[in-house]
C-alpha cells in the first residue's frame, strides 16, 4: 500500500530518533519516497549524512542554504506529500505544532500540509503525562492528526512507563492499514449519484440588503469533497460562499436564494440515488423585495415576511425507496426531540444533529460535534472533530444506508 506513496518525515530532538533511520529504510523498502525535515537539535542526535544516505534525498533543516540562497519552500513540499510523520515528537514540537509557532523549517511545513499527518510522541512518562502535553495532543486530534500511541518500557530516564517511541515496524504497519482503508473507501461509492446542498440562502430585500445566516458552506463542501473522493458523481448546489471546489466528479451549482435552491434541487432529485441537505436555508423570505435601494424615511422600519418552501419536505415526499436521504439539525434547545421531529416529517434515512452549544461546532469554524439519528432512533454521538472528518462519519452512514438498500 506505501509504494509509490510519498513521505515527509519530521524528525525532532529525541534520544529516539535513532529509531528514524531504521523507519526511512522500512519506507523506502516498501516502495515509498522520503523527505526527512531535521530540526537543529535532532541534529545533536542523528547525523543528516546518515539520513540523506538512506532516503537518497537531501536533508533539510533550515529555511534557505546559506551558503547559495536555495529557497526549501514548505508550501512546496506540503502539497508534494501523501502523508507527513513526525517521529520521534517531542512535547516541545507538539506544543507548537498545537499552536502554530512557525519557527523552524518542520512546523512551518506542517502548517501548509494538505494530506494526512501522523504524529509519533517519544518522551519521558512525567512530560507525557502532564497535562500541557495531554491539552495539546488532544487539540492535534482535533484538528485531525493521527496518534501513533508511544509504548511503555525502560525509558532514557532509567525510569519506567508510556512515552518510548512506537517501533518502525509499527509505523509503517499503522500507515499500511491507514492507506488500505482510504483505498477502499474510494472504491465504495463508484456507482451513485448524489445531490449536495451547502452555505446560506440571501433572500433579497433591496439590491444591497438581504437576509441570510452565518454559514460559511464548510460542512456541505467538505462532505461533496468526500462523497466525490469515494467515487460518487456529485451535484452540488451551493449558496453565496467563498468555498471553492475542484474535483472532477463534483459539478457546482450557484444560487442565491432558497427559491433557487429549491429549484436546482427538483432538476436534480430524480437523477440521483442519494440527497445530502447540508444548507442552512432561509424559513423565511420578504414578500416585497426592492428593486432601488430603500432610504431610511423613519426611526422604525417593518419587514413583512413569508415562508420559503421547505426543500427538505417537499424533497422527502418525491422520495422513492431506493434513495437513500439525509437531512441536517442545528439546534439550541430540545436537540434530539427536535431532530427526532424533522427524521419523522422529513422522510429522511437519518439526520446529522449538532448543537450551537458545543464549543468547536456549528457555523464558519473547521471543526463539528455531531449525533447521528437513524429511523430506528438509533444515537451515535462523536467527539468534536474536523468537518473533513465529520464528513467521513456521514458518509460512512450513507455506505451502510446503500447496503440496506441493495439487500432490500
Amino acid at each position: 500500500m506505501l509504494k509509490g506513496k510519498r513521505f515527509i518525515l519530521g524528525i525532532t530532538g529525541s534520544i529516539a530518533a535513532y529509531k528514524a533511520a531504521h523507519l526511512v529504510r522500512l519506507l523506502v523498502k516498501e516502495g515509498a519516497e522520503v523527505q526527512v525535515l531535521m530540526t537543529r537539535l535532532a541534529k545533536e542526535f542523528i547525523t543528516p549524512l546518515t539520513m540523506a544516505t538512506l532516503s537518497k534525498r537531501s536533508i533539510l533543516v533550515d529555511f534557505f542554504n546559506p551558503e547559495n540562497g536555495d529557497w526549501n519552500s514548505h508550501v512546496d513540499m506540503g502539497l508534494w506529500a501523501d502523508g507527513m510523520i513526525v517521529a520521534p515528537a517531542t512535547a516541545n514540537t507538539m506544543g507548537k505544532m498545537a499552536n502554530g509557532i512557525a519557527d523552524n523549517l518542520l512546523i512551518t511545513t506542517y502548517l501548509s500540509a494538505r494530506c494526512p499527518v501522523f504524529v509519533a510522541p517519544a518522551m519521558d512518562l512525567d512530560m507525557y503525562n502532564h497535562p500541557s502535553t495531554s491539552r495539546n495532543m488532544e487539540v492535534l486530534k482535533s484538528y485531525g492528526n493521527h496518534f501513533i500511541e508511544p509504548a511503555s518500557g525502560e525509558l532514557a530516564s532509567g525510569l519506567i512507563g508510556k512515552g518510548r517511541m512506537a517501533e518502525p515496524e509499527v509505523i509503517v504497519e499503522q500507515l499500511k492499514q491507514f492507506f488500505e482503508e482510504a483505498s477502499k473507501k474510494k472504491k465504495d461509492l463508484s456507482n451513485q449519484r448524489i445531490l449536495v446542498t451547502a452555505g446560506p440562502t440571501h433572500e433579497k430585500i433591496d439590491p444591497v440588503r438581504f437576509i441570510g445566516n452565518y454559514s460559511s458552506g464548510k460542512m456541505g463542501f467538505a462532505i461533496a469533497e468526500e462523497l466525490a473522493n469515494r467515487g460518487a458523481e456529485v451535484v452540488l448546489v451551493a449558496g453565496p460562499g467563498n468555498q471553492q471546489v475542484n474535483h472532477v466528479n463534483i459539478r457546482k451549482i450557484d444560487v442565491v436564494s432558497a427559491a433557487e435552491m429549491h429549484q436546482a434541487c427538483l432538476e436534480e432529485f430524480d437523477t440521483v440515488t442519494g440527497t445530502v441537505l447540508a444548507a442552512a436555508v432561509a424559513d423565511y423570505t420578504p414578500e416585497f423585495k426592492a428593486d432601488e435601494k430603500l432610504k431610511r424615511t423613519s426611526d422604525e422600519f417593518s419587514l413583512n415576511l413569508k415562508a420559503t418552501v421547505d426543500i427538505a419536505a417537499d424533497l422527502g415526499k418525491r422520495k422513492k425507496p431506493e434513495q437513500v436521504f439525509v437531512g441536517f439539525a442545528l439546534e439550541t434547545a430540545d436537540a434530539i426531540q427536535n431532530a427526532q421531529g424533522k427524521l419523522e416529517k422529513k422522510n429522511l434515512d437519518f439526520i446529522v444533529l449538532n448543537s450551537l452549544k458545543d464549543e468547536g461546532a456549528g457555523f464558519n469554524v473547521d471543526t463539528n460535534k455531531i449525533t447521528i439519528i437513524d429511523r430506528q432512533n438509533n444515537q451515535t454521538t462523536f467527539p468534536l472533530k474536523t468537518k473533513k472528518e465529520v464528513a467521513g462519519d456521514i458518509v460512512d452512514n450513507m455506505v451502510a444506508c446503500f447496503k440496506k438498500v441493495k439487500k432490500s
